[in-house]
C-alpha cells in the first residue's frame, strides 16, 4: 500500500489496530481525528484528536455509533487514561450558522488537533474532506470503523457531546435534549413547534429557520 495515499475508502476486514499498524510500522505514529454533532438541529459539534501508543489493544474500541452508551462512557476514561494525547473541541451553535456545519466541522478539527501538546507526523481524519494543517493528512471514509485512533476520537468527541446535551436538558427542560441530543425526533419537532427555538438551535437548519 502506498505510505501517503490521498484517501482511503476499502480497507476492509481487519482489526481497528492493524490499519493504524501500517503507520506505525514506518514509524509514524498518526493522531485519529474526528467528530460529533453534524446532523442535529440543536447543540454544537464536537471534534476530538487522539493519539494512540503504537500496538495498543483497547478492547471493544469501536465506532462510537456502534456502542452503547455505557461501553462508550468506559471507554472514554480509557482512552484518555491511555492515550499519548488527547484534544476536544467544542464549536458551538452560532458559529455553525455562521460558517456552516461543513466548515464548522473542519474548524472544531483543525482546533483540536492545533490543541494537542506535540502535533504529530500524520493525521488520520474521518470522512473525504481535509483539514487546514500543514500536516500531512489522509482521509478515511468510515475511518471510525477501520482505523483504532479515528474510533477513538469518535468515542471522545460523541461523550463528550452528549454529556454537553445533557446540559443544556437541565437549561431549556422543555426540548428534551437529554433523549434526541438535539437530532431532529418526533419529540424535539413537536417542542420546537409548541416552545420555539432556544439560543442553542441551529437557525440555519430546517425545520429551525422555517418557524
Amino acid at each position: 500500500m502506498e505510505l501517503f495515499p490521498e484517501s482511503l475508502q476499502d480497507f476492509k476486514n481487519c482489526a481497528l489496530s492493524a490499519f493504524d499498524k501500517q503507520f506505525t510500522d514506518k514509524g509514524l505514529l498518526p493522531v485519529g481525528i474526528d467528530e460529533a454533532g453534524r446532523g442535529p438541529l440543536a447543540g454544537p459539534v464536537v471534534a476530538a484528536a487522539v493519539i494512540l501508543p503504537a500496538g495498543i489493544e483497547i478492547p471493544f474500541l469501536n465506532d462510537s455509533k456502534k456502542l452503547t452508551q455505557k461501553k462508550r462512557e468506559e471507554l472514554f476514561n480509557l482512552i484518555k487514561q491511555q492515550a499519548l494525547g488527547y484534544s476536544i473541541n467544542i464549536v458551538d451553535a452560532q458559529t455553525i450558522d455562521k460558517l456552516n456545519i461543513l466548515q464548522a466541522s473542519l474548524l472544531a478539527m483543525k482546533n483540536a488537533l492545533q490543541s494537542l501538546k506535540q502535533l504529530p507526523m500524520l493525521c488520520l481524519v474521518d470522512g473525504n474532506q481535509k483539514i487546514e494543517t500543514s500536516i500531512k493528512q489522509i482521509t478515511v471514509v468510515g475511518g471510525d470503523a477501520k482505523s483504532a485512533a479515528i474510533a477513538a476520537a469518535s468515542i471522545l468527541a460523541k461523550v463528550t457531546r452528549d454529556n454537553l446535551m445533557d446540559d443544556y436538558a437541565k437549561l431549556y427542560p422543555q426540548y428534551g435534549f437529554d433523549k434526541h441530543k438535539g437530532y431532529g425526533t418526533k419529540l424535539h419537532i413537536e417542542a420546537l413547534k409548541k416552545h420555539g427555538k432556544c439560543p442553542i438551535h441551529r437557525e440555519s437548519f430546517a425545520p429551525v429557520k422555517n418557524l
